[in-house]
C-alpha cells in the first residue's frame, strides 16, 4: 500500500510540475495584440502588439506557420521567421501577407529576444473565391463583431482547484488505508 501512495504521490506531483516549464515565459495578454486586415487568400493582415507588450527596442523574432506559404519579406515558405525591433514605446506591427492560393489556420508566434515574451495570433484564412472573413477582434456579439467567448479564470484559480483535487484523492487514499489496518487488528 506504501507504494501505491508512493506511486499516486510521484504522479501528481510529475503532472503538476510539467505545465510550470510553459509557465516560466511570459505571455503577451490577448488584451495587448490586435488583428486588422484581410484575412483571405493574396490578403494582407497586420498584427499589432500594443506599447508595452515587449521592451523598449526590444529584438522581436516573428514567426509564421501554416498551411501554405506566407510571406513576411521576400521568401514565401509554409514556415517564415523574420526579425523586427520592436519601437521605443515596446510596441510592435507585424503584416502578414497570404498567397493567393492560401487557406487553413496560420499562427503567428512573436518572441522577445531579451524579455522572453511571447505573443500570439492566429488567423483563419478563406480561399480567395469565399466571401471575405473579417479579421479576429474582442468584439461582444452586438454590432457584428465575434463575442468574446474566453475564460475569465485565473490560470492561479485553476492550479489551485487541480492542487485541491489531487490533495482530496491522497486524502481518500490514506483513509482507506487507516480503515484496512484498523479493521485487520
Amino acid at each position: 500500500m506504501k507504494k501505491l501512495i508512493a506511486a499516486v504521490v510521484l504522479a501528481g506531483a510529475a503532472l503538476l510540475a510539467t505545465p510550470a516549464v510553459a509557465n516560466a515565459a511570459g505571455y503577451t495578454p490577448d488584451s495587448d495584440v490586435s488583428v486588422s486586415g484581410t484575412a483571405v487568400a493574396g490578403g494582407t493582415a497586420a498584427v499589432s502588439f500594443t506599447p508595452g507588450a515587449f521592451q523598449d527596442n526590444e529584438t522581436v523574432n516573428v514567426q509564421v506557420t501554416g498551411a501554405g506559404a506566407v510571406t513576411l519579406g521576400a521568401l514565401p515558405t509554409t514556415t517564415v521567421s523574420k526579425t523586427y525591433t520592436a519601437a521605443s514605446d515596446g510596441s510592435l506591427v507585424v503584416k502578414v501577407t497570404f498567397p493567393q492560393g492560401a487557406s487553413g489556420t496560420y499562427n503567428l508566434t512573436a518572441t522577445g529576444a531579451t524579455s522572453g515574451v511571447v505573443g500570439f495570433a492566429a488567423f483563419t484564412v478563406a480561399p480567395a473565391d469565399a466571401a471575405a472573413v473579417p479579421a479576429a477582434g474582442a468584439g461582444n456579439g452586438t454590432d457584428g463583431t465575434l463575442a468574446f467567448t474566453g475564460s475569465t479564470v485565473s490560470a492561479l484559480a485553476l492550479w489551485v482547484a487541480g492542487g485541491a483535487v489531487v490533495l482530496g484523492g491522497g486524502l481518500l487514499l490514506v483513509r482507506g488505508s487507516v480503515r484496512r489496518q484498523r479493521e485487520s487488528v
